[in-house]
């Protein structure tokens, strides 16, 4: 692909914004800081992301899920780097495999409300694609100053729990390693696994530590007494294996699960691979450094897809999206993907690059379900500002195209993987199978933007609204303090519209470098393979 000024320098805003993202994902990888990370070596213990490379096959491809969760949040407590908690998706003993691990270097592996919903969303990723999960359980259990807000609600810490036994009634494996503490509720988790292993002199299991049973009952015990590997493998019976070490506690986890028995595959059909026909790094050229600017979409389909795999379904009809079917590291799929190019319809009118108009709604619809038909996994592509607006679009009934395509989404029985590229405004989120539909996997690109408008549209009708009702009170706010309001909300919204606020709060499953693409959606695809797709019914879609 020929290289201009304009590539040239998307290329770089794009290298600046990689580099950002990479930056503060090495500050997350130390936890709770080297100090911290020292003294968990000093008492023989790995740190979590050393338990899971040694526990994954070597030189094999991994998933993590969550990095960013409770980025910059919590900050009144010191912070929780990743939650408090590492969640892997990895091949061990080339079985592909959920791992959770709490990162003890972090609040010695408390329970924040960040954790529970990260905890609860590697569960789900484990039973949606019917994968073995493990659990290496290293924590001092729930944060207590926040309690209210991790302990008793329907998507807060006992769910873990619940969705143990529900793992168990689908048949997928659990394996739990003590490796450290595992007090209060926690300690149902290692016991609603099918099998669990327990370190010595490190790992203990108990509903009430020392202190609590010395202020509840009176009784002194000491903490190796009271749950530790050896009452717990020979008097209790509540561990299975006792191990020496974690390295020792690692390699019997990979022996365990080297036996498992092979379920069905899904069959979602996949050949040899081929490279794309452009370099997978030119994304990052064709990817505009300014957000306005229109780029041709399907340039970046050259850089994911295999050579020659691509097929355009309506390439003339609704295009504004363009919907493919095509193969990414040889699996078949269908895309579905915001174009950024400014167009004309079949009647010759000028349509805006990202906007969902009702050609397009109808369009995607039709081919959504065409994919639930033919068992063809879906990746979405999202560059989308939202939905066409004004009378003409609602006299041409945009609201009932777009109610076809979000009700075909949200019925979509197939794996849905959703890519946030740029923007991911109001209803084009959900048409675009954002987290609100069940997407198996949704990944951001740093550039990503996700919010109700964008923070430019955001701050001009917050601000005529505020000034509206000045001026209703009977006060006038200059030209000067109109700016200075704008400025103001636009800088909180464009904030909060961030890939790195997003995922803080698992809103995507991280965010990723934009040239891994198509790794990531391989390797999600295959996950997805491991599950069940059930019947596909559309419900009503009215035509």
């Amino acid at each position: 692909m020929a290289q201009d000024v304009q590539f040239n320098k998307n290329e770089d805003a794009m290298m600046l914004a990689v580099s950002h993202f990479r930056h503060r994902l090495e500050e997350i990888y130390l936890g709770g800081g080297q100090k911290r990370i020292d003294k968990q070596h000093s008492k023989g213990k790995m740190t979590a992301r050393e338990r899971i490379s040694a526990l994954i096959d070597e030189d094999s491809h991994t998933i993590e899920i969550g990095a960013f969760a409770a980025f910059e949040m919590y900050e009144e407590h010191g912070g929780c780097p990743a939650a408090g908690v590492v969640v892997v998706l990895g091949y061990v003993s080339q079985r592909l495999c959920v791992i959770v691990a709490n990162d003890a270097t972090v609040k010695a592996g408390a329970w924040f409300p960040m954790t529970g919903k990260k905890n609860l969303r590697a569960q789900e990723i484990a039973m949606e694609n019917h994968l073995p999960i493990i659990y290496l359980v290293d924590s001092a259990g729930v944060y207590l100053p926040m309690q209210d807000e991790i302990f008793p609600d329907k998507e807060h810490f006992g769910r873990i729990f619940r969705n143990n036994a529900v793992l168990s009634s689908m048949g997928i494996p659990q394996i739990a390693a003590v490796m450290g503490s595992c007090v209060a509720g926690g300690a149902y988790l290692p016991i609603m696994s099918d099998e669990a292993l327990i370190v010595e002199g490190t790992g203990s299991i108990f509903l009430a530590g020392p202190y609590l049973v010395k202020a509840a009952i009176g009784e002194d015990v000491d903490k190796e007494t009271l749950g530790g590997a050896s009452t717990h493998s020979e008097i209790s019976g509540v561990t299975d294996y006792k191990m020496p070490d974690d390295a020792t506690c690692i390699k019997t986890i990979r022996d365990l699960v080297d036996k498992l028995g092979h379920g069905d595959k899904a069959g979602f059909d996949r050949v040899d691979t081929k490279p794309p026909a452009s370099d997978k790094d030119e994304i990052i050229g064709i990817f505009p450094e300014i957000r306005t600017k229109p780029y041709k979409t399907l340039d970046l389909l050259t850089c994911l897809v295999d050579e020659d795999s691509l097929t355009e379904y309506k390439a003339d009809y609704g295009r504004t999206i363009i919907c493919a079917y095509a193969r990414i590291d040889g699996w078949a799929v269908g895309i579905v993907m915001n174009n950024r190019e400014v167009v004309k319809n079949k009647k010759g009118e000028m349509q805006f690059g990202g906007v969902i108009y009702s050609d397009s709604a109808d369009k995607a619809a039709r081919f959504i379900m065409n994919c639930n038909q033919k068992k063809i996994p879906l990746v979405f592509g999202h560059d989308v500002t939202g939905f066409m607006v004004g009378k003409r679009s609602e006299h041409g009934g945009i609201i009932k195209d777009g109610a076809k395509m979000v009700n075909a989404v949200a019925n979509s029985t197939v794996p849905k993987i959703s890519i946030v590229m740029g923007n991911s405004y109001g209803a084009g989120n959900y048409a675009m199978c954002g987290k609100a539909y069940d997407p198996r996997f949704i990944f951001a690109w740093p550039t990503a933007k996700i919010a109700v408008m964008g923070g430019t549209q955001a701050a001009q009708v917050l601000a005529q609204i505020q000034t509206a009702s000045a001026k209703a009170k009977g006060e006038e706010l200059d030209d000067a303090a109109q700016i200075e309001l704008v400025d103001q909300i636009k800088a909180r919204y464009d904030k909060q519209t961030s890939a790195y606020y997003a995922a803080a709060r698992l809103w995507v499953d991280d965010i990723i470098d934009p040239r891994r693409t198509r790794d990531y959606i391989s390797m999600a695809i295959d996950a997805a393979n491991h599950g069940k797709v059930e019947k596909f019914n559309p419900g009503v879609i009215q035509t």
